[in-house]
């Protein structure tokens, strides 16, 4: 049995309309909007989700009225969902650009020129090892499977559109009322510092008196962060809170207590700004050197099926070549002699580029090649990651750390130091991050039109749509985010973008606090020999603020419960999944609503304050009040809806 060919949803000979206009247009309209709210999102806290649930219920709904295809539909997704992958990209790197100092603000120009480069050279990368990867019967692919089971169900007339817009009405409200430039009716958390009493210790005949003590917060009051818990599962979630418990509990309150002038700061600053700058300078480089040794780890732990399945590929390709295959439509392609010459093309504006950021023809040249190798091989370890675990947990930024080590090191080799080494190398991690994210996505894409029946050559077509107008369109959202809660600071940390820019400045600027980081690194091998789940995103959870993780975690306990109640009341394998897919899509809708109303009300303030002068700051729009214990309301208000409405869907009760 395991030897039948592959049928997928819409047969090979079937001629339905597919790359239409309107779908790429819809496509392209919920790449951008789509592509912002996960801006935010993942600048708040380090996290992005796939976009392919809430594009796919949208798709549906919108060409329905206009009798518009699965095929069509699956066009529409296939272009939505490379917003998210994009703007992953993006954010994880191009925000150490401001954040290290070397520029003064976000660069249009320079800022679509690697976001535009990045998103079709992980496009083109990925035509390589489509055929191989989505035929590969060990890579499961529970994204592209769930995504691909909304949209049959959507044939149906089960489109799931309620849900989605439920949480996105709910969650636009509860951004409104707690937003900063909102109303502000609402405080997002809850937060005190339990001090330990003073213990004297003895050593060398002296004594030495310590003291501090344990900051703690409530989570924050967000269903975008508990909806991003709840879909990617307790598990994940519990690894990231577990960094985030090791950070906050265990390695601050160990630094304040190793540190006796930490009492006489405390009474000068307060003991919110102690704790807050002794995560900020001791624990987060810490977890850079966890995320560093994390990196390399997981390409060490792949090294056997990449290059199986990159072999794999080539073989593959040299058949079709030679005549020994047969290509349905299912399994067209973009001619592969065009696509290694546009890959060609590309390298060319890169190093322009990379000769402009770093003044150095040599140093150029070395980037650009750098940048061809590690893309092609990075783009394979996104698109095995993906057939894993899905594109929501796909861990790119461990991989473009890994670009920006070893870039980093190249650059100071070569004597390209100071501003320009800095700029030079977070241009090709930011390029690797946007060509690893759109990878991992078009294989996810890519699996799923497997499914429905999609043509390849022509979703590709669409991705390379989708990604050079999201290109065009989403600098203008990064740039109103950061004027209005300004990247890097606690509203808006972009936690992933800040390590690039400590570890470029670090290593070409000769400002690393290396003794900080070898530990970090030594800890990383302590996780990896007693087997811990994800040291990476362990270290991520370390490198995170408290009130981001922990939010994250109550998601997934709430994700925890659904499925235990599930399990409770016998519910069967077909019930789980239809249970799954609506609190999946109630998710994705309070994802979408806050964030997008978090950059619509940028937006806004935007406006305000060019009316107002260059000299302007942000200010709330209206100040009725700011009760936390309305804010703690939303945690019994989240996971009632996700926990009851999914059941009573799948159980009818």
């Amino acid at each position: 049995m395991d030897n039948q060919p592959f049928k997928p949803f819409v047969s090979d000979g079937n001629t339905m309309k597919e790359f239409t206009f309107r779908a790429v247009f819809l496509g392209v309209l919920m790449a951008i909007v789509l592509g912002a709210a996960n801006a935010y999102l993942g600048m708040k806290v380090g996290l992005t989700v796939a976009a392919t649930f809430p594009a796919a219920v949208v798709a549906m709904a919108a060409l329905r009225p206009f009798k518009g295809t699965i095929l069509e539909e699956n066009i529409a997704r296939t272009t939505a969902s490379v917003g998210e992958a994009l703007v992953a990209g993006a954010i994880f790197t191009i925000p150490a650009f401001v954040i290290s100092g070397v520029w003064d603000e976000l660069r249009i120009l320079d800022t679509i020129a690697i976001m535009m480069v990045g998103g079709v050279l992980g496009v083109l990368l990925i035509i390589i090892l489509r055929r191989t990867m989505v035929e590969d019967p060990t890579l499961r692919f529970p994204e592209s499977v769930a995504a691909a089971e909304i949209i049959k169900a959507g044939q149906k007339g089960e489109t799931g559109a309620a849900y989605v817009l439920g949480g996105m009405a709910f969650a636009s409200v509860w951004e409104i009322l707690k937003n900063s430039y909102g109303v502000r009716l609402i405080q997002e958390k809850l937060t005190g510092f339990i001090k330990f009493s003073e213990s004297k210790i003895e050593m060398f005949e002296r004594d030495f008196v310590y003291g501090g003590g344990i900051w703690l917060e409530t989570p924050n009051a967000s269903p975008m962060l508990m909806g991003v818990g709840y879909i990617v599962g307790f598990k994940v979630a519990s690894v990231l809170f577990a960094g985030a418990a090791i950070g906050w509990w265990v390695l601050v309150p160990l630094s304040i207590f190793l540190n006796p002038e930490s009492t006489a700061l405390a009474l000068e600053h307060g003991w919110a700004d102690v704790v807050h700058d002794t995560w900020y300078y001791q624990i987060r480089p810490l977890a850079v050197g966890t995320m560093i040794v994390a990196a390399f780890y997981t390409l060490w732990r792949l090294r056997g099926p990449l290059y199986g399945g990159i072999s794999r590929a080539f073989r593959d390709l040299s058949a079709l070549r030679d005549g020994q295959g047969t290509i349905t439509r299912t399994q067209v392609d973009l001619d592969l002699k065009n696509v290694i010459i546009a890959i060609g093309v590309l390298a060319i504006p890169m190093f322009f580029l990379y000769n402009y950021f770093s003044n150095s023809i040599g140093g150029s040249v070395v980037l650009t090649v750098v940048m061809l190798i590690l893309g092609f091989l990075f783009a394979a370890v996104a698109g095995y990651l993906v057939g894993m675990i899905g594109s929501s947990n796909n861990p790119i930024s461990g991989l473009t750390l890994s670009t920006l080590l070893i870039s980093a090191v190249l650059m100071v080799t070569m004597g390209v130091t100071g501003p320009e080494g800095v700029m030079a190398v977070l241009g090709i991690a930011g390029v690797i991050c946007c060509a690893t994210g759109v990878a991992g996505d078009m294989m996810q894409d890519l699996k799923v039109g497997q499914i429905l029946g999609g043509t390849p050559k022509k979703m590709e077509i669409a991705e390379i749509i989708g990604v050079i107008c999201a290109s065009a369109v989403l600098v203008f959202a990064l740039k109103a985010l950061d004027r209005v809660y300004e990247i890097g600071s606690t509203m808006l940390p972009a936690p992933q973008a800040g390590l690039m820019a400590l570890m470029a400045k670090g290593i070409v600027g000769g400002e690393m606090a290396w003794p900080l980081v070898i530990t970090g690194m030594l800890l990383g091998v302590a996780l990896i020999i007693m087997n811990a789940p994800s040291p990476m995103l362990i270290a991520v959870g370390m490198y995170l603020p408290l009130t981001a993780t922990a939010p994250v975690f109550v998601g997934g306990i709430i994700r925890l419960i659904m499925d235990r109640t599930l399990v409770k009341r016998g519910a069967t394998p077909e019930q789980t999944q239809k249970a799954e897919n609506a609190g999946i899509l109630m998710a994705s809708g309070f994802i979408a609503g806050e964030s997008l109303m978090a950059v619509i009300l940028a937006f806004v303030v935007l406006g305000r304050l060019m009316g107002a002068g260059p000299d302007a700051e942000p200010t709330p729009m209206f100040v009725i009040a700011e009760n936390p214990w309305i804010g703690m309301a939303v945690f019994l208000v989240v996971g009632y809806l996700l926990v009851r409405l999914p059941i009573q869907k799948a159980l009818g009760k």
